[in-house]
Order: structure tokens, then sequence, then C-alpha cells
């Protein structure tokens, strides 16, 4: 056999090789990694029907993300770590997390309402105890977790933002740093931001609306909680920022 035909059939092997791998790399390619949210109303997506003027960040930051990283946005208004669990969302969630996977988790806000027995969890003990069970679940599942502290409200005192969510953060960057899960440090984030706007600029962010501005809210509205579209966007920016540092894999896969 001469040596050209020997590497003509060489050459056939080789096409058909690579023909027949095409399949299984494009599927490797197409191959999606998701970014699951849970948490209460800050994040949770909102309806667009009836000029609904307020959005939550995650609704917003699938718009940050390249193709083949997906959103999965589960959070819900009014949740707190206990509420999201006993009502059966958090295994729903639980159900679609695969290896690779990631799972943010900002809750504080209704945890902190100690008249709902349905919702309270105290920060030093309940609280902290239901975020480790999320992280470990997760982790069991070989996803990733990754804890957020609450964004804050917008409440001045004298011209200067003061804090509402008392332990509820610290206990969050405290069990970061004990788990050794990623930290996106929103309520320092958000608190520098807000007061950077300042008590009356810092209303953008948030639900302050003038009577019939919105056919849905013909009294208006004054909200220090919720956020408007323009501050779910401000606040994903952070998110972007934030993501920087604590999660540079996923970071890599932001839009430029």
């Amino acid at each position: 056999m001469t040596k050209s035909l020997i590497f003509f059939k060489n050459a056939i092997r080789w096409g058909l090789f690579v023909l027949l791998m095409l399949p299984l790399l494009s599927h490797i390619q197409k191959k999606e990694t998701t970014i699951f949210l849970i948490g209460d109303s800050t994040l949770a997506d909102k309806p667009y029907s009836k000029g609904n003027p307020e959005k939550g960040w995650g609704q917003v930051f699938p718009l940050y993300l390249q193709e083949g990283v997906k959103v999965e946005n589960h959070a819900v208004n009014g949740r707190s770590t206990k509420s999201f669990r006993d009502e059966g969302r958090w295994d729903k969630v639980l159900q679609k997390l695969k290896k690779g996977d990631y799972v943010i988790i900002e809750f504080g806000h209704n945890d902190q309402k100690d008249q709902d027995p349905k919702r309270y969890a105290a920060p030093e003990t309940d609280y902290r105890k239901n975020l480790e069970r999320y992280i470990s679940e997760t982790r069991a599942k070989g996803a990733i977790p990754v804890l957020a502290t609450p964004i804050v409200r917008r409440k001045f005192e004298d011209g200067e933002l003061t804090d509402t969510h008392g332990k509820y953060p610290e206990v969050v960057r405290e069990m970061a740093a004990k788990q050794n899960v990623p930290l996106l440090d929103l309520e320092k984030r958000t608190k520098e931001l807000v007061s950077r706007y300042g008590e009356e600029k810092s209303k953008a962010l948030f639900l302050h609306l003038e009577p019939n501005e919105y056919e849905s809210l013909p009294e208006g509205r004054s909200d220090d909680t919720h956020l408007s579209a323009y501050g779910a966007f401000r606040v994903s920016d952070l998110v972007a920022e934030e993501m920087q540092t604590a999660l540079p894999e996923v970071a890599k896969r932001l839009k430029k």
C-alpha cells in the first residue's frame, strides 16, 4: 500500500470521526448554566400588565448575561427564608438544580417581621439555620450557593440614611465567611448608592409616584422598599460589579 493511499484512508477516518463528534460537541456547547434566584419582592419578577411600575432586580438582570446563561427567578413578594421553604417553593428549585448551576439567596426584608409567625425568622437562630440549610442542600445537588445581603430601604432621618435591617445583613456576611460561600453585599452597595443620591434624588430608585402618573395607581404611591424600573437596573449594575470579585466565572459571561 502506497503512502498516499494510507494518508487518504486516514484522512477519511478522521473526517468520519469529526462528523460523528459534531452533534456531541454542539450539545456540549449548547449546555446552559442556570442561575436560580430565591428571595423576596426586591428580587422578584413583577407583571408588565396594567402599567405596573414596580420591578425586581432579578427581573432585569437576565438582560446583562450572554447566551448560554439562563436565569430562573423563583423569588416571590413577601417571602422569608421560612415561608419560601414552608410553601414548597424551595422543593421546586431543588428538583431542577443540576451540577454547575448557581443559586442566589437574598432574604431578610420579611424575616424580620416578628408579628407574623409564618414569616418571622430570628436573625441569630432560625434565619441563620435556614441559610445554612439552603447552602448545604444546594451543594448536595452539585450546585453553587451564593448569598446576597438584602438591599436597603430608603429611610432618611435628619438627612442621613438609617439602618432598617438590624442584624440580618451581618448574619449573611458571617455565614458566607464561615461556609466559604460567594457573597454579593447588596446591603453595603445599595447603602452607598442611596446615600450618594441623597434624600430627594433617591426617590427615583423606589416607587415615588404622583397621582395619575400611572393609570393603575390613580392616587400615586410612596414606597421606600420596592424598586422602580430605574432602581432595578441600578441594583443590577451593582450585582454585576459584585460578581467581578465574588463570581469571576459568572462575570466572564456578562455582556460587555
